[in-house]
């Protein structure tokens, strides 16, 4: 079994997504992994901006939460697992970052 680069689970940890960013320049599994991290870290921030609106801000941030903790795990999995696989959603965003 290929050995798990922990930078590349901290991708999927909110802005924690700024250490292997930083740090990791060389393992492309972390880079991948960087980008959809980046990709998600992103929606995240504009879901919390829309939910600060009353009402349907509040339904859509809710919302928001829930799958972007979804896809957290998600990504979570995919690197324990050793794969690069898109996530739903933000893996077309992801693959037009250049790191």
């Amino acid at each position: 079994m290929e050995r798990v680069n922990p930078l590349a689970v901290l991708c999927y940890i909110g802005i924690l997504v700024l250490i292997p960013l930083l740090v990791e320049k060389e393992d492309e599994v972390v880079k991948f992994h960087t980008k959809q991290g980046l990709a998600l870290f992103i929606c995240e921030v504009i879901t919390l901006l829309v939910s600060w609106f009353p009402i349907i801000g509040w339904l859509f941030g809710f919302a928001g939460w829930i799958l972007w903790v979804i896809l957290s795990l998600l990504g979570i999995i995919n690197v324990l697992r050793g794969k690069k696989t898109p996530l739903p959603l933000i893996g077309g965003l992801a693959e037009r970052f250049k790191i």
